[in-house]
């Protein structure tokens, strides 16, 4: 006989000697494993990402060009004394764009600090806006007080907030989010390498960000996409630099080794005609607004359940996007995914005869239910 195939055993995640840790698949926000993830850490230089996810947004609004130069104060060359810096001197010129390769290669204070006093006047107002937009992309437990990532106990994150952060920079602005593979950056003669060591081992992996200091110990937000499927790692507290790059090398290979990513449904897919009373139509057209996409273990595909929650009687008119139900999917009795159904095109009241004879009939309809 023929053997069958041994199904897949998907064991735990990896317990990781950190004080938090995240992996979080892109496309669907879901969480395949945590560890102390809501606790309150220090983010130190993966501060920066907050203060990228602003300029970004400054570049698209047009408020800033790549190409401008920007005056280094000396308040923002002093800020790169004694810690990350690319160089830059007091007084110097230094075009936009060199600026923000130099905060996000080579992780330099002084480049974050001379940007945000160009954008936003102080390095104060610019703190305001990285808590503003941190507030609006669901951050729900963080706080900044300075953007380079400096300690201070009024400066904190936690590891699912900044794994939040991670996933709303690489899917709104995927042309900047590409520089976080950049492996060096050269300014002034002095050439700095990317901290990130998983960009020189895994060739998968495309960001995203370290960051250090005493208090908060060794900490890495990477990014990685194999196939079709992208994973966010978080790692905050590791022992050294050695030791963060294993523990989200370990985090990423466990996503991808045992989970997969399906798309379930697609935009404008129709996926129920339920009957439209005192329509001109016979029917109306449901399905979901946007892709519904689950992240599964792997094998598990042929084990999903899913159920539709409809309303008894569908009576005109029906707007185009009117919510007209629910779609539940559902894996081993646990819910994975609540999806809005919609009417995929409108359905306008009929004329007066349709309207009278749905009427009529719909006498029998209320007499069914009411025997029920």
């Amino acid at each position: 006989p023929k053997p069958q195939p041994v199904p897949q055993v998907i064991p735990d995640p990896p317990t990781l000697p950190v004080k938090a840790a995240i992996l979080m698949e892109f496309a669907t926000g879901q969480v395949i494993a945590e560890q102390a993830a809501d606790e309150r850490v220090e983010p130190a230089s993966i501060t920066k990402v907050m203060a990228a996810y602003v300029l970004f947004n400054e570049l698209r609004a047009g408020r800033l060009k790549l190409e401008e130069s920007v005056r280094v104060s000396e308040n923002a060359w002093k800020r790169g004394l004694g810690g990350s810096r690319m160089f830059v001197n007091a007084g110097s010129e230094v075009p936009a764009k060199d600026l923000l390769l130099g905060m996000i290669v080579q992780s330099g204070n002084d480049a974050t600090v001379a940007l945000a006093e160009h954008v936003a006047g102080s390095e104060d107002a610019f703190v305001q806006q990285m808590n503003a937009y941190a507030q609006q992309i669901g951050m729900k437990s963080s706080h900044f007080t300075n953007a380079p990532g400096l300690p201070d106990p009024e400066h904190y994150t936690t590891a699912r907030d900044l794994a939040v952060l991670s996933r709303a920079m690489i899917a709104e602005f995927p042309e900047y989010y590409a520089w976080y593979s950049t492996p060096e950056f050269t300014f002034n003669g002095i050439r700095q390498y990317n901290r990130n060591a998983l960009l020189r081992r895994d060739e998968s992996v495309d960001g995203i960000k370290t960051g250090h200091t005493e208090s908060a110990g060794f900490c890495l937000a990477s990014s990685a996409k194999r196939g079709d499927m992208r994973l966010i790692a978080v790692v905050m507290g590791s022992r050294t630099e050695e030791a963060r790059a294993q523990e989200s090398q370990s985090l990423l290979n466990y996503g991808f080794r045992f989970y997969e990513t399906h798309k379930l449904y697609s935009a404008g897919q129709s996926l129920a005609q339920p009957k439209l009373w005192k329509g001109d139509v016979e029917t109306v057209q449901l399905g979901v607004a946007n892709d519904v996409l689950v992240v599964i273990p792997r094998g598990k595909y042929e084990q999903l359940k899913a159920r539709m929650d409809l309303p008894s009687l569908l009576i005109a008119p029906v707007e185009q996007g009117q919510r007209m139900g629910t779609i539940y999917v559902s894996l081993d009795d646990k819910p994975l995914v609540e999806s809005p159904l919609v009417a995929l095109a409108p359905g306008p009241e009929g004329g007066l005869w349709r309207r009278m004879v749905d009427d009529f009939w719909l006498w029998f309809e209320d007499d069914e239910d009411a025997a029920e």
